[in-house]
């Protein structure tokens, strides 16, 4: 992932413009959860995963609090609260 796909992913979740994050995401686009067990193949189903966790996980708690770059990839650690439940993960 380069600095430019981290910023837009950071432009989305902030913004919440769905054109953001759909012009971020290659046609081609892989999406990888231990939720769906399977690799989502395509710009369509990423886009609607990944939409889908900003409006669940995106409440007024959430925030990043860490992040690792690397020349092939970024991890992105957030925190937030869903009806009174901590929550801590990572994006890779």
């Amino acid at each position: 992932m380069t600095m430019t796909a981290l910023d837009n992913w950071y432009d989305y979740v902030k913004s919440r413009d769905r054109a953001v994050l759909w012009d971020a995401l290659h046609p081609d686009a892989v999406f990888e959860s231990p939720v769906v067990h399977t690799r989502q193949r395509g710009r369509d189903i990423t886009f609607k995963y990944l939409s889908s966790a900003v409006t669940v996980l995106g409440t007024p708690s959430f925030a990043f609090v860490g992040e690792w770059r690397s020349d092939t990839g970024a991890v992105v650690e957030f925190e937030g609260e869903i009806e009174g439940i901590k929550i801590n993960g990572v994006d890779i």
